[in-house]
């Protein structure tokens, strides 16, 4: 689902996420890192806005591509799952790799209104209702690149909505008890949720000048090698 020209905006904000995934990663290193955890929530908004932006550019999108792009998450799903857990203290969940697969049916079946497209979104939600503890980010986090879909072209105001669908994805329950007793790291965990759309919003609109390294479909493989190297980095430093 890459375009040309490319979007380097769009570019920028993938190369973001992937580092507030690592920074957020950073704190199951062996050091108390706990203020990791607020750049640490920009990282899965990001995605599915950048996610929501492809599929905003590509409303025709060929149906060999989308398989493509279904596959591919699928893919590297799988192979992330033992470095996942490998890395990753006690996890419940599964890696992050299938709530965006199951986000992207989601997002596929309200913008294509073919049946096989809402048959397909239909068994998502239904797989994330029934299952939302093997979810990373659970049932909400499927709902997040719909809801970045319906708000990308709005109002920078309509980034509210995505704003508290990333906080109920990010266990808002917890967040909210640990900000009620001054947990420092808690309130700005809540102040990122509600405003990484936003802020994603912001850098498609206003950096278009800029021109990273194009992040291509190598960059799947990022996600269980980083994983693999903050293993390694954590055996070096035991």
């Amino acid at each position: 689902m890459h375009m040309t020209p490319r979007d380097g905006a769009l570019d920028l904000l993938k190369w973001l996420a992937l580092l507030s995934m690592v920074l957020d990663h950073l704190r199951y290193i062996g050091y108390s890192f706990d203020l990791l955890y607020v750049p640490g929530r920009l990282a899965f908004p990001w995605f599915c806005l950048a996610m929501a932006a492809n599929l905003s550019r590509v409303r025709e999108v060929a149906t060999g591509g989308q398989w493509r792009y279904l596959g591919w998450l699928l893919l590297f799903s799988a192979l992330s799952e033992i470095p996942y857990r490998m890395y990753i203290p006690d996890p419940d969940p599964l890696n992050v790799l299938p709530t965006l697969a199951l986000g992207l049916l989601v997002a596929r079946g309200w913008q294509h209104r073919t049946l096989q497209s809402r048959l397909l979104a239909a068994v998502a939600l239904l797989l994330a209702a029934l299952f939302p503890e093997r979810l990373m980010f659970g049932f909400f986090g499927v709902l997040l690149p719909l809801a970045m879909l319906l708000v990308i072209q709005r109002p920078w105001y309509f980034s509210l909505l995505p704003g508290l669908v990333c906080l109920a994805a990010n266990q808002w329950q917890v967040l909210y008890c640990a900000a009620w007793f001054g947990s420092g790291a808690a309130i700005l965990g809540i102040v990122a949720c509600l405003i990484a759309p936003l802020l994603g919003l912001f850098l498609l609109r206003h950096a278009q000048g800029i021109r990273p390294p194009p992040m291509r479909r190598w960059a799947y493989a990022l996600y269980p090698a980083h994983f693999l190297a903050l293993l390694a980095l954590r055996q070096l430093i035991a």
